[in-house]
């Protein structure tokens, strides 16, 4: 299982990270896939915090059983895409597929009337510039550190996503810029990102011991936890390919975008080797609402979402 990626409120990089004194990932996967191995296939709560978020998690509290198992049912009509009665793993993976799209799209539809100032259904580099840093712009405030860095750099992710050059993004654009992992023609800019994060000396790579910082803030003086020697391991052996002893933009790359890997067909997977009660790698309607605790807490519903939506809106 492969991490879940988070995107920050509204742009990650806009928001002044303070060192983490647990584990902090970097991966990006398509959003809110979870890394954890399914081990314990009798307790969903870390999916359910995982896919449903703790907020979505309490919405969904408030159904019974009954009513999750009712409106479940309706989602599954409309995964079910011949209409054969039986859920296949293409259907599966095309519905997560589709779900993690729409909430790309509906977040940036969260956010755009913040940003369009003058309405025109485009959002221009300085209307974004004044709505995210116009407190800012003119003054000498001591807390500007993080404003002069951030500026540039948001102003150069806006660039690049800007595919026209007029410096005024459209819907598309815009979700590239708040969403750059989801594109492919921004990929090298969340790669840039990434090592300018953890590049603490400046040298245009990432050591071991940069790696290590990015995730876990050494602060009592103690021996390091099993994991931290187990990321060390994953440096030596998976992360620095070329075995100089750092990684360059190429292996960050393959370590942040692994491109040997399809979360959608995991998932997809994952939940019909549970629920397949009868090994026929297809899913029924009912073998699906008998094991709808997983799905609940899987992308299938989209955080539980789908479960408290009116099913004509799907």
């Amino acid at each position: 299982w492969t991490l879940r990626f988070v995107c920050a409120v509204l742009l990650c990089a806009a928001v002044v990270q303070t060192k983490p004194t647990l584990r902090k990932e970097r991966v990006h996967h398509e959003p809110e896939l979870s890394r954890q191995a399914h081990e314990d296939n009798k307790s969903f709560q870390y999916d359910h915090e995982a896919f449903l978020g703790k907020e979505e998690a309490k919405t969904f509290d408030q159904l019974t059983p009954e009513e999750s198992k009712d409106r479940l049912g309706k989602i599954v009509d409309r995964i079910d895409s011949d209409a054969d009665g039986y859920i296949t793993t293409a259907e599966l993976k095309a519905w997560i597929k589709r779900v993690q799209k729409r909430y790309v799209y509906e977040n940036v539809a969260k956010v755009w009337t913040d940003y369009d100032l003058n309405k025109d259904n485009k959002i221009s580099w300085d209307e974004y510039k004044q709505a995210t840093y116009g407190y800012y712009l003119g003054t000498d405030a001591t807390d500007q550190f993080s404003f002069k860095k951030m500026l540039p750099r948001d102003e150069r992710r806006f660039k690049s996503a800007d595919l026209n050059g007029d410096l005024a993004a459209d819907r598309e654009e815009f979700t590239a810029f708040l969403h750059p992992e989801e594109f492919e023609h921004m990929k090298d800019i969340v790669v840039l990102e990434t090592l300018e994060d953890i590049d603490k000396n400046g040298d245009g790579h990432v050591d071991e011991d940069e790696y290590i910082a990015d995730m876990f803030a050494h602060e009592d003086g103690g021996p390091e936890p099993d994991w931290v020697k187990t990321e060390r391991e994953q440096f030596s052996d998976f992360r620095d390919l070329n075995k100089d002893g750092k990684m360059d933009q190429d292996e960050i790359r393959h370590w942040i975008m692994p491109q040997d890997y399809d979360h959608a067909q995991a998932e997809a997977r994952h939940l019909v080797y549970e629920s397949d009660q009868d090994k026929d790698q297809m899913l029924t309607k009912e073998e699906i609402l008998e094991n709808w605790n997983m799905f609940v807490g899987s992308q299938a519903t989209n955080y539980g979402e789908d479960l408290t939506r009116n099913h004509d809106e799907l």
